[in-house]
């Protein structure tokens, strides 16, 4: 009898190993097994708990909550192929419908993560088409313009943005804020559409509307300012000009305030506010040393690009002292002769056009004072040439100044020559 209670115990554990090994709903992979008595049929007491049970189903989900987790932590370390393998897995088996819901939207994201973006939206679509009320849609739709614009495919990214926003008022939602949010993000995304299309009527509507909204979840400031980048493009000067005057006056530290500055006093140049366009330049320039230093690149870019260009436009249109302060002031800004030197030579020129020689003189000797660091192996051939033209203008000015006198001379001795009747009549 000792014998036969043993075989029929090791029956019993071998069956209740089989049925939980041949029955997915019982025993997920991987996780630790829960023997239970066999399915012997409906002639049995009720004195067991059958398989399936809520015992079960708790390890179940446990069990599927710990991969979903997995591929989450996966696709945040940057494994995203071994996250789409673990949430291939999940949507492969019979797992509950709420954790494949889960796998699919993740699965998405990972193929994102993956750079597959064709394959992403196709997970998207998928999800959209099998889930159409559920609460996640705006925000996919919001990722599917997001990556059809990263695809350059820019109208359908804003069909989407579009749908966001029609999505987000037909569900019955709870979080409105959050939807909110998912609206003007899709409203921001549709400006810097149209804005990267160069399409700025669109953009400068769109950003506009921004500005107006009053949520504390928009970065105002940033906005603004490709609003005012927008209406430069437009060459709506007048508006331009405002906007950027309030733009200077509100947001003081904003990191592409020579950008504005310089936008300002382009307007100002373009409707003829030349005393106005030079106030700007002049302070881009004088801003060097006070709030150059977080971000010295793109000030030195700014005030160069803007000294330059608005300084050419008043020498070429005869407006010789204001053109003079500028290029003054940008000779100072670096001391380093590849930018120094040309500074100094547009200062000749202008010294030259007002005619006073000596201060053109002594600007073209000053560049040619570093004629062996503009002459050197590592300069380049266009200070070389600058060098050779500073000198000929000084010769040249040299040159003129001797035929001046030269000619004032003969003028004198003409005026005051004795004329032949005063000589005979002296004679």
């Amino acid at each position: 009898m000792k014998f036969l209670f043993l075989s029929l115990s090791a029956l019993v554990a071998f069956a209740s190993v089989e049925a939980a090994d041949t029955n997915p709903a019982v025993l997920a992979p991987n996780t630790n097994p829960v023997v239970v008595a066999p399915d012997i049929g409906m002639i049995t007491s009720s004195n067991l708990i059958a398989p399936g049970t809520v015992a079960n189903k708790a390890e179940i989900e446990r069990y599927y909550q710990n991969q979903l987790d997995l591929a989450g932590r996966q696709r945040h370390e940057k494994f995203p192929a071994m996250a789409i393998q673990t949430l291939v897995t999940i949507l492969q088996t019979n797992a509950p419908s709420e954790f494949k819901r889960s796998a699919l939207f993740e699965l998405a994201l990972a193929t994102q993560d993956n750079n597959d973006f064709v394959k992403a939206q196709q997970v998207f679509s998928q999800y959209l088409q099998r889930f159409p009320e559920d609460p996640r849609n705006p925000e996919i739709l919001l990722r599917q313009g997001l990556l059809y614009r990263q695809m350059g495919v820019n109208t359908l990214a804003i069909s989407k943005f579009y749908a966001v926003m029609s999505s987000a008022l037909k569900l019955k939602l709870d979080n409105i804020d959050y939807y909110k949010n998912l609206v003007l993000q899709a409203q921001t995304e549709i400006a810097d559409t149209y804005y990267s299309l160069a399409q700025f009527n669109e953009s400068a509507d769109f950003y506009i509307r921004l500005v107006k909204a009053d949520s504390p979840s928009l970065n105002k400031s940033q906005i603004e300012f490709k609003l005012i980048r927008s209406l430069s493009f437009l060459t709506n000067n007048e508006e331009t000009i405002a906007r950027s005057q309030s733009f200077l006056e509100h947001y003081p530290d904003y990191p592409d305030l020579p950008e504005v500055r310089f936008i300002l006093a382009s307007a100002d140049k373009a409707v003829g506010h030349n005393a106005e366009a030079l106030k700007q330049v002049l302070l881009l320039l004088q801003s060097q040393q006070d709030n150059a230093k977080t971000n010295p690149e793109t000030w030195a870019y700014w005030q160069r690009r803007a000294g330059n260009e608005i300084a050419n436009q008043l020498y070429k249109e005869g407006d010789y002292m204001d053109a003079l302060q500028i290029y003054q002031n940008l000779a100072g800004l670096d001391t380093a002769p590849s930018w120094q030197a040309p500074a100094l030579y547009q200062v000749g020129l202008v010294y030259e056009q007002l005619q006073q020689w000596q201060k053109a003189t002594d600007t073209y000797d000053q560049i040619l004072a570093r004629r062996t660091e503009l002459t050197g192996t590592n300069a380049a051939p266009s200070l070389s040439s600058l060098c050779d033209m500073a000198q000929w203008r000084k010769d040249y000015i040299a040159w003129l100044q001797k035929a001046r006198a030269a000619d004032m001379g003969l003028q004198h001795s003409f005026l005051y020559k004795p004329s032949l009747t005063n000589v005979t009549a002296l004679r």
